[in-house]
């Protein structure tokens, strides 16, 4: 079961991180995205990390974040990460994990978005970008 904190509120430039935690299954064996959605819209694919025990461990961003956010994953915390900077009032939305087992999940969420699928989808954090 996965489990995304660490929303909230935050000024125009400025940084959060966001965290995605599970109980029960290893991490490190799953590739991990970050998806969100704003109000009125669909939901979007950000970010992913592939497994480093089945794939590369490499990370993909989409365009709208790359550069500004960075997926990590602490394999001792069993926790995967969303450090966001500079972000921006079209950055607020609820912001999701998920994880699944596809060794090139992370190139295929990059290409379909959530039409790809996912394993396990974890409740949301919400993110608000105001001043």
């Amino acid at each position: 079961q996965l489990q995304a904190s660490g929303g909230g509120l935050v000024q125009p430039g400025g940084s959060l991180r966001l965290s995605c935690a599970a109980s029960g299954d290893t991490l490190d064996d799953y590739g991990i995205g970050w998806f969100r959605q704003a109000p009125g819209k669909e939901r979007e694919w950000i970010s992913c990390v592939s497994s480093p025990s089945r794939s590369d461990g490499f990370t993909y961003y989409s365009d709208s974040v790359k550069g500004r956010f960075t997926i990590s994953r602490d394999n001792a915390k069993n926790t995967v990460y969303l450090q966001m900077s500079s972000l921006k009032p079209e950055d607020a939305a609820v912001y999701y994990c998920a994880a699944d087992l596809r060794t090139l999940i992370c190139a295929q969420w990059k290409l379909s978005g959530p039409k790809a699928g996912f394993g396990s989808w974890g409740q949301g954090t919400l993110v608000t970008v105001s001043s």
